[in-house]
């Protein structure tokens, strides 16, 4: 396309979005979801904001009839959500489809038919106009049924399946039929789904495609274009994106980016990719470990530490390097104040997303100083000067390699009072000033709060004598004069100078 628009255009408002986690997710799974595990997932997709919801494919088991059948009979479809179901071109199946439906006050169907070359000579052993017909007569049906129905609000949906490795124009002609059958209007519209069925090409040329449609169709203000892209090349979200960006306005996926061989389009990656640039997702992921708990309840499918926004390694460092940077960029973030998320390594607040800022900074064999650092100071109230961090640091470094494993919080906290802490049983101990075996090279004090509560003083003290010998303590207390006395007591005891 040499005049391509797609390419000036920004994503500044969110596309409708249908979450097809129950009929294209579902019928990927090695178990399907029964119709009480579909009835959980449900109300969770209704809890987090999807208005369009794909069900089931009605015609193809008892399991999902059924489904349908309870969503309707029991009234659990909320007044502001839409229901959608997916037929084939077969006059059985739509009737079965429409006795599913019955009695519902609003719904979407959903047609498609395969229309690209290698389906056209390999599964219908037809030509375009054969397929071409396939679409036309289902959708000939389809309205029929729905004329007998004036009771229920209904939606048209059309989608050429295998539409990303069709030729242009024959796809366009397909839908134009179809369009001019359906005769939609701008207060009646239908949907054009255009599904990237197998992803065949990169992301632009799917941008491409779109757009072309968008140019082309009839009656393009009474058509609803959506896109519906798998994972094949990896690409999913990016295809999305950029096909918003052509017109596409409303998208078609799964939680998670479950489905089909490598899967649908991930939502929640782009919903929340669009969260961080600004724009309002129109879907609620505040508690994204809830959805993570639905997700994999019903599909029986985890999702991957790595995972984008969801996973649980996502918001975490270990490289001392970006340990250092993000426990900086949270203390420049804190002493500003003003409500700007910019912090280095951390595209988002993980508290949007209802996670906890104590597993940002993880400790093992390639973490720095600033990672134990920042667990002190989140788990023990402690602000290390830089020389505890350098020597605290050296000390972690040999544990963690010689346990090769991550360390855990409480065993930072161990390995911290063992080099630096003495017991005093409790007493208050009285430096041996003066004549003193050592003198005070170094020392910091600071006040300490534990999740938010005051809890005394931290003092940190360096000593060293004539020989050359040097010892760090710390020390805890009712106030500064106290905590900086166990200090110096604590670098005694482990230098084994007398207190």
């Amino acid at each position: 396309m040499a005049d391509r628009q797609w390419p000036s255009r920004s994503i500044t408002a969110a596309p409708r979005w249908l979450s097809t986690d129950l009929r294209d997710g579902n019928q990927a799974l090695m178990n399907p979801m029964d119709v009480p595990a579909k009835l959980k997932l449900f109300r969770h997709l209704v809890a987090i904001g999807f208005k369009e919801i794909e069900v089931a494919f009605p015609a193809a088991s008892d399991t999902d009839f059924r489904f349908v059948r309870t969503l309707i009979d029991e009234r659990l479809i909320p007044d502001d959500v839409t229901i959608q179901v997916l037929t084939q071109s077969r006059p059985d199946l739509i009737a079965r489809s429409f006795e599913a439906l019955d009695g519902v006050s609003r719904a979407c169907v959903h047609l498609y038919n395969a229309i690209a070359p290698e389906f056209r000579r390999m599964v219908f052993n037809g030509g375009r106009a054969e397929v071409k017909a396939l679409a036309v007569e289902g959708t000939r049906q389809i309205l029929a049924e729905m004329a007998r129905r004036p009771g229920t609000q209904w939606t048209y949906q059309y989608s050429p399946e295998t539409f990303s490795a069709t030729e242009p124009d024959f796809a366009i002609e397909v839908c134009a039929a179809v369009i001019d059958l359906v005769r939609p209007t701008p207060e009646a519209k239908m949907i054009i789904n255009l599904p990237a069925t197998v992803e065949v090409s990169t992301p632009n040329v799917y941008a491409d495609r779109i757009e072309h449609v968008c140019r082309t169709i009839p009656r393009r203000d009474a058509v609803v274009i959506s896109v519906h892209p798998h994972n094949d090349r990896g690409t999913g979200v990016a295809a999305a994106e950029l096909a918003v960006m052509a017109g596409a306005e409303r998208v078609e996926g799964c939680l998670f980016g479950n489905g089909e061989r490598t899967g649908n389009v991930d939502l929640v990656t782009l919903a929340l990719n669009l969260y961080t640039q600004g724009v309002a997702p129109g879907l609620d992921f505040s508690d994204i470990d809830a959805s993570v708990r639905a997700a994999t309840e019903a599909t029986g499918l985890p999702v991957h530490p790595r995972h984008p926004y969801a996973g649980e390694l996502v918001f975490t460092a270990f490289s001392g390097s970006h340990q250092d940077a993000i426990r900086k960029g949270f203390a420049d973030w804190e002493r500003r104040n003003t409500g700007i998320w910019d912090l280095p390594y951390l595209p988002i607040d993980p508290a949007d997303l209802g996670r906890s800022y104590e597993a940002v900074i993880r400790v093992n064999g390639q973490s720095g100083k600033a990672g134990a650092s920042w667990v002190l100071q989140h788990t023990q109230g402690l602000d290390l000067p830089r020389f505890v961090q350098i020597d605290f640091a050296r000390r972690l470094q040999q544990l963690a390699d010689n346990t090769g494993r991550e360390l855990a919080a409480a065993e930072i906290w161990a390995a911290f009072t063992d080099a630096y802490m003495a017991d005093t049983g409790g007493a208050m101990p009285t430096p041996n000033r003066p004549g003193a075996a050592w003198t005070v090279t170094r020392g910091e004090a600071h006040a300490r709060r534990i999740d938010g509560t005051a809890a005394g003083f931290a003092a940190y003290v360096e000593i060293g004598d004539e020989a050359g010998a040097r010892a760090i303590g710390v020390g805890f207390g009712r106030d500064r004069n106290e905590a900086e006395a166990r200090a110096e007591c604590a670098a005694a005891a482990k230098a084994r100078m007398v207190c």
